[in-house]
C-alpha cells in the first residue's frame, strides 16, 4: 500500500480522512500547514499528496507550485475554494485532481486509489521480513556478536539472550532492519511505524532509537547526521524467514 502525505488544518476532516485511508490500508503522514511539507517531499517517503488550499500558514495553491517545481509526486486539492477559476488555477499549478467541500470519503478515497493505480505507487510492496540471525562485528576487535529477529513469535534475542521490547521499540527496529541497505529518516518511521506527525514527534523517534539502542548494545544502529538511522547488522546469505 501507498504513504500519502495529508495537509489539512481542520482536525475532524484530517482525522476522517485519515481515517478511511487507513482503513484501505495506507500510511499517512498528517500536517496541519505547510510547514514540513517540502521536507517530506525531498524526502520521497510518500506516493501521492492530498492537499487544502487555505491554511493557517500559508496558500496551498503556492505549496503545490513549489512541490511542482521539484516533483511530479500525484497531488490532490481537497479544499472549500469551489470557484471555476480556483479549479483551473488548480489543475494549471500541476493537480491531478481537484475535489471540493462538502465532499464524500468514499468517493475521495477511490479518487486517490485510482490516481495510484495510475501512477503504479498503489501496489508498492513493503520491505522484506527481518527475520533471521543478524551478525555485528565490533570495530577494532573483530568481536561477533548476534540478534536474532523472528517476526512470527515476536522475539528478539541478542548474543542467545531474549531482550523485551515495547511495541513502538519492535516496531522501528524491525522496519530498520528490513531496510538495513539504506538510509532511514526520522520521518520515515514515523509514517511506517506510528503514522503520525506533530510538532517535535522526531524527537520521540530519537528517544526510542536510544531505548532500542541500550538492549542492543552499541554498533547496531548508527546515526547519519542529517538525516536518520541505518542498521549496521548484516546476515549470511540465505539465512531469512521465520528463524524458526
Amino acid at each position: 500500500m501507498a504513504c500519502i502525505i495529508l495537509v489539512e488544518d481542520n482536525n475532524l476532516i484530517r482525522e476522517a480522512v485519515s481515517g478511511y485511508l487507513k482503513l484501505e490500508g495506507h500510511s499517512v503522514v498528517e500536517f496541519s500547514g505547510i510547514s514540513g511539507v517540502m521536507e517530506s517531499v525531498r524526502r520521497n517517503i510518500a506516493s501521492l499528496i492530498v492537499l487544502d488550499v487555505m491554511l493557517p500558514d500559508g496558500s496551498g495553491f503556492a505549496l503545490a507550485k513549489a512541490i511542482r517545481a521539484e516533483s511530479s509526486i500525484p497531488l490532490v486539492f481537497l479544499t472549500a475554494k469551489d470557484s471555476e477559476s480556483d479549479r483551473i488555477l488548480g489543475f494549471e499549478l500541476g493537480a491531478d485532481d481537484y475535489i471540493c467541500k462538502p465532499f464524500s470519503a468514499k468517493e475521495l478515497v477511490l479518487r486517490i486509489q485510482a490516481l495510484l493505480r495510475r501512477s503504479g505507487a498503489g501496489g508498492r510492496q513493503g520491505p522484506a521480513d527481518p527475520s533471521g540471525l543478524w551478525q555485528l562485528k565490533e570495530d577494532g576487535s573483530g568481536v561477533l556478536r548476534t540478534a536474532r529477529i523472528d517476526t512470527l513469535k515476536h522475539e528478539l534475542t541478542v548474543n542467545g539472550a531474549p531482550v523485551v521490547l515495547t511495541s513502538a521499540e519492535w516496531k522501528i527496529l524491525t522496519f530498520l532492519a528490513a531496510n538495513c541497505d539504506q538510509v532511514v529518516s526520522r520521518e520515515q518511521i514515523l509514517s511506517e511505524c506510528f503514522n503520525y506527525f506533530f510538532e517535535g514527534s522526531e524527537r520521540t523517534v530519537d528517544t526510542h532509537i536510544a531505548n532500542v539502542r541500550a538492549k542492543l548494545g552499541s554498533g547496531w544502529i548508527a546515526t547519519v547526521r542529517g538525516y536518520g538511522y541505518r542498521f549496521n547488522g548484516f546476515r549470511e546469505a540465505g539465512d531469512s524467514g521465520s528463524g524458526t
